[in-house]
């Protein structure tokens, strides 16, 4: 299953010009948040756990993890279990929403493209990742 391309942005009427990199941003945090959550799929943990380790100490962004580990293509095999379910769950009916409001909270940018790709984003967007699996653990575990 497919959760998301960064290419399927890359055309957009929104994106404009701007560098391509910005088409793995948004998706590239919650990658990085699931990779640094424990949530990483099998492919991530056997065969890349040293490229975990960069994303851990911070000597990559996120879209630069997901653009080199990933493809840029954000899917099931990127995720253990429970990161499927709650991808499921979450990335697919309200990430976005909430990605726009805890990375841009002053409406800065025009659009979620402009948002830049650096660990002050990450680290806004994380926190209310984490509350929302938070959320959706006492649920669904």
């Amino acid at each position: 299953m497919k959760y998301d391309d960064a290419s399927w942005h890359y055309g957009t009427d929104d994106f404009g010009e701007l560098p391509e990199i910005n088409g793995f941003t948004h998706t590239g945090t919650f990658v990085a948040w699931a990779m640094l959550n424990g949530l990483a799929g099998q492919l991530h943990t056997e065969e890349w756990s040293e490229e975990i380790d960069k994303l851990r100490a911070r000597q990559l962004t996120p879209a630069e993890f997901f653009r080199n580990n990933c493809d840029g293509k954000f899917t099931d095999e990127d995720l253990n279990d429970v990161g499927n379910n709650f991808a499921v769950s979450f990335f697919e009916e309200s990430y976005f929403g909430l990605y726009a409001e805890a990375a841009d909270p002053n409406d800065e940018f025009e659009n979620i493209y402009e948002i830049p790709s650096n660990w002050e984003t990450y680290d806004k967007v994380a926190a209310e990742i984490d509350n929302a699996f938070k959320h959706w653990k006492k649920e669904n575990l």
